[in-house]
C-alpha cells in the first residue's frame, strides 16, 4: 500500500479530491482543472491540520 490513500473525489474536469497520508494521518485537498492543479492540507476552525487517526499495527 502506498502512503497516500485517496478518500474522496468529486468532478471530472475541475476536480476536488481528498488524500490522507497513511502515515501522519494528515488529510490534504487536492484541486485540479484541465492540466493546473494544487495541494493543500485541509485545517479546523483553528488553523490545525486534520487529522484522521490511523489503525495501528498489532504485534
Amino acid at each position: 500500500m502506498g502512503r497516500f490513500k485517496k478518500v474522496y473525489n468529486q468532478g471530472v474536469i475541475n476536480n476536488a479530491e481528498i488524500w490522507v497520508d497513511t502515515v501522519t494521518g494528515i488529510n490534504y485537498l487536492f484541486l485540479a482543472s484541465g492540466n493546473v492543479g494544487g495541494i493543500t492540507p485541509l485545517l479546523d476552525e483553528n488553523g490545525k491540520p486534520i487529522i484522521t487517526k490511523q489503525n495501528e499495527k498489532k504485534e
